[in-house]
């Protein structure tokens, strides 16, 4: 127990070599089931190359050998031959050696490679993993001391449906269609890209194991006179903690916010959202999108949810959205477990919105992620910096900023990334590419090396900022000196002398003697 609750609550900085890297290997460990059919089929060929051997050993003196064989007792008869005898010590000496290698002194055992071996025959069942992921889910918000009870009103029936949902996205990540398990390879790999704070919802969890609510470490010692005084006192009860969201949107809730938490850390988005645009209430256009986002001086996260267009445009407004892209060279995405062709994207910004007329926004720590049928994050490249852009031909992540002017010989359509989003500029319809091959402002996924492009058709449009009552007190401000200036614009004056200014426009041509020619001098 004190190993797991060491594990858990992440007090492991002396102990574990690697850090996160041996707790993700413990964790496997602690979740998959030993697969022999896998180990066979594994270990299959070099028994047959070792029974070869034995064969062209036997052939030369054949009666030999079988004398040998008979009055030897080094190799035994084959009912003596040890089957599964060892596995239980193999599993011990498995535990020993994992130790050993968090401790940074496998050296000396580097001839005995049993504790790499097994965790490769190794899977992790899809059902019990699934069930994990939503206590996860549940349990992501939870502080330290917190009774998990309080979250209890989240386990109605409706929003039990939406938590298997987005459990459902986030197993798919690991393609279930092609393994009937997840793998150490495979759970390694996108935990540690699109998943790497999946399991800090367990840290408050053991936490109880450690520290209690009922110890006060601060209390000084005293008489037992006051001692007996303060027992009888009674229980202030617990402050009420503010709501996870201060308003729910048509995408983001409180099972979309958990999955967030999985790659954004908890403390940038747990009561830290405020929300800046809502297409459903401000309306799908670019100027609105401008107005509500642009004075946020914070993070923000945009989160896009849409249908799959067709193969083949229907209709005059797909049409002319297809004409503004290249031909379409990929097929569309995985489903996952959903039949309803609905997909959900997000980018993550830590730099304010601007209009990017020459060069792109963002930096490095930049995210283009997919929340669903399969949950997925593509972190930036330096490779290109073309991480943001804001035009009036639309709003793209991964993309190089659109021509401002036509170039003769050039094509007119739009350039897409190697891993882009784009959303038009009627904020209408989107599309997202993903080549294989990257090079450009984002890097390919690692766990599905294949080419695909989404156009989809945009049904709901969100905007999240990330920050408190300081940045929102900072975005009022710019408002009012917005409001200030336009209102100083619309009551701009004429002079005193009414008359001579009249002259003046007069002899501009703006008022009056319409018929002169106004600019001529001849």
């Amino acid at each position: 127990m004190l190993k797991v609750v060491v594990i858990m609550t992440e007090r492991y900085g002396k102990v574990l070599k690697k850090g996160k890297a041996d707790r993700n290997k413990l964790l496997f460990r602690s979740l998959a089931v030993f697969d022999r059919r896998r180990s066979l089929v594994h270990e299959r060929p070099s028994q047959e190359i070792l029974s070869a051997l034995k064969d062209q050993e036997a052939e030369p003196d054949q009666e030999t050998a079988t004398a040998e064989k008979t009055h030897s007792h080094a190799t035994g008869l084959s009912i003596d031959q040890p089957a599964n005898d060892g596995d239980e010590e193999e599993d011990d000496d498995e535990l020993a050696l994992a130790a050993l290698e968090s401790l940074d002194a496998i050296e000396v055992f580097k001839h005995d490679q049993r504790a790499d071996t097994k965790i490769h025959h190794a899977q992790i069942p899809l059902d019990n993993f699934q069930r994990l992921v939503m206590l996860l889910l549940i349990t992501a918000p939870l502080d330290p001391q917190e009774s998990l009870s309080k979250h209890a009103e989240r386990l109605t029936p409706s929003i039990l449906d939406g938590l298997r949902k987005v459990a459902d996205s986030i197993v798919w990540s690991f393609t279930p269609e092609q393994n009937a398990g997840i793998s150490y390879e495979s759970f390694n790999t996108i935990i540690t890209n699109s998943l790497p704070f999946i399991f800090d919802g367990l840290n408050p969890l053991f936490e109880h194991f450690l520290f209690s609510k009922n110890i006060d470490l601060s209390r000084r010692k005293r008489t037992s006179a006051v001692g007996a005084l303060s027992s009888t006192k009674p229980q202030v009860p617990d402050t009420p903690l503010e709501p996870l969201l201060i308003q729910e949107g048509e995408i983001l809730n409180n099972n979309i916010l958990s999955q967030l938490s999985f790659f954004l850390k908890g403390s940038l988005v747990f009561r830290r959202l405020r929300p800046l645009y809502l297409g459903g209430e401000a309306g799908f256009s670019l100027g609105s999108f401008e107005q509500k986002v642009f004075n946020w001086r914070a993070p923000s996260i945009l989160l896009v949810s849409g249908s799959r267009l067709p193969h083949i445009p229907q209709g005059s407004r797909e049409r002319a959205f297809a004409d503004t892209l290249p031909p379409k060279r990929f097929p569309n995405s995985s489903t996952g477990n959903s039949a309803t062709g609905r997909v959900l994207f997000g980018v993550y910004l830590d730099v304010p919105w601007k209009h990017t007329n020459k060069e792109a926004i963002g930096s490095s720590s930049s995210l283009i992620f997919q929340l669903a049928p399969i949950h997925e994050v593509f972190h930036a490249s330096t490779v290109s910096k073309d991480y943001a852009t804001c035009t009036k031909s639309g709003i793209s992540f991964g993309s190089p900023p659109p021509r401002s002017k036509p170039v003769s010989g050039l094509s007119s359509q739009l350039a897409l990334g190697a891993v882009s989003l784009l959303l038009d500029e009627s904020l209408e319809f989107g599309v997202f590419t993903h080549d294989s091959e990257g090079g450009g402002s984002f890097h390919p996924s690692r766990s599905r090396p294949t080419d695909w492009q989404d156009r989809f058709e945009i049904e709901s449009l969100e905007v999240w900022g990330c920050g408190g009552d300081e940045e929102a007190g900072k975005q009022r401000a710019a408002w009012a000196f917005e409001a200030r200036e336009a209102e100083a614009r619309r009551n701009l004056k004429l002079g005193k002398d009414i008359e001579a200014d009249r002259a003046l426009l007069e002899m501009a041509g703006l008022v009056g003697n319409h018929g002169a020619s106004g600019g001529s001098m001849g």
